[in-house]
């Protein structure tokens, strides 16, 4: 089948910008990935045609070759036939790091993702996380807590090398230390993880005893973790160093410490301020009183009840809410006014007296939502 112009194949006019070519390429690309498109060789096909063209249209020379002579010009220079993606720089920035390995693997089949090159040298090992669940009042005034965990840390017998002592470790016969091998289907030629030496560049002809060769062992640690007052559910607390030991004997990753909130039995939480619910009686809603309430950290403080307080009503207690910094915020306090459900004799003749001097409006209307307050 006869190929199609590679300008009408990325859908762009001549004269389009290299910006233009590349944002046209990826769109393709990405709409024709087979993983979108599973089982789909119409799809894979149109991916690869896109492919060949921003190789040829990205590339200033070829794409010059291309204009005057066709694909003449560009089969010339090895373009538009054969593709070595050795270099794949250009690709890598089209699809942003990790994704251009992930989008060739799922064409060809091939595993282990891309490398650029050997993995011998000294890397971070790799973060971990720990959840732990602390009791609301901990949370906003802040607390101490000793947690337990398990990571790699750097044999001390081969300090990290993974080699017996006196023993070294040899480049990688299969890929010359590179730590990548090259496969070639079809057009393409691809570079994938050497599967002798799994990406290393080397292989461990004596390994050490102590840690299998490795280069790590696992061991349990214990440490205090500060939790300030004022986290929030969800917070990370990065302890760093306490990951596992990088390979070569590389610095460790860090911890991220994940915490989780148990709720409160009688306060919630908004940002910096703390909110509960207070009962009263009838009498004290209607005369005024003053109410003696306590807070998250046990102090025990004077509320006074405006007379005339309806149900529901918001009292705002200033600096009585979660500490941050050199601020603390608020603590509000619901008054729910409680209906006694049994009355004394007494109790219910002074009701009915209050009745009989206090109109009573037996055909309420409704009231406005405006009127109704929090």
């Amino acid at each position: 089948m006869a190929k199609r112009d590679y300008y009408e194949v990325l859908g762009v006019d001549k004269s389009a910008s290299k910006d233009d070519i590349k944002k046209a390429y990826r769109k393709l690309a990405i709409q024709n990935h087979p993983d979108k498109n599973p089982g789909n060789k119409e799809a894979e096909e149109k991916f690869k045609e896109a492919t060949e063209a921003y190789e040829v249209l990205a590339d200033d020379k070829k794409k010059a070759a291309y204009d005057q002579f066709g694909f003449a010009g560009v089969d010339s220079m090895g373009g538009g036939q054969t593709h070595d993606w050795s270099n794949f720089r250009g690709f890598e920035d089209i699809f942003g790091g990790s994704d251009f390995g992930s989008i060739f693997e799922s064409i060809f089949g091939f595993g282990g993702g891309f490398r650029r090159g050997g993995q011998g040298g000294v890397r971070q090992g790799a973060n971990l996380r720990y959840d732990i669940e602390i009791p609301f009042k901990d949370a906003v005034f802040g607390t101490k807590v000793e947690i337990q965990f398990s990571h790699s840390e750097s044999c001390p017998g081969c300090k990290g090398s993974g080699a017996a002592s006196g023993a070294g470790r040899k480049t990688c016969p299969t890929c010359q230390g590179s730590g990548q091998v090259r496969l070639s289907q079809g057009f393409f030629s691809v570079a994938t993880t050497c599967h002798t030496c799994r990406g290393e560049g080397y292989i461990i002809e004596k390994p050490c005893m102590e840690c299998g060769g490795s280069g790590t062992q696992k061991k349990r640690q214990k440490i205090m973790v500060t939790i300030p007052s004022g986290t929030e559910n969800g917070k990370r607390v990065v302890i760093p160093r306490q990951g596992d030991a990088g390979p070569n004997g590389g610095p460790p990753g860090d911890l991220y410490v994940v915490i989780r909130i148990k709720p409160h039995e009688y306060f919630e939480r908004q940002n910096l301020d703390l909110y509960c619910a207070v009962p009263i009686s009838i009498t004290q809603a209607s005369l005024g009183a003053e109410i003696y309430v306590s807070t998250l950290d046990n102090k025990t403080i004077k509320v006074k009840v405006p007379a005339g307080t309806q149900n529901g009503k918001m009292l705002r207690i200033r600096d009585e809410g979660v500490p941050s910094g050199n601020r603390r915020g608020d603590l509000y306090i619901k008054l729910i006014v409680r209906v006694p459900e049994k009355l004394s004799r007494r109790g219910k003749e002074l009701l009915e007296e209050l009745a009989s001097v206090e109109a009573q409006n037996d055909s309420p209307g409704p009231i406005p939502l405006s009127q109704l307050g929090d």
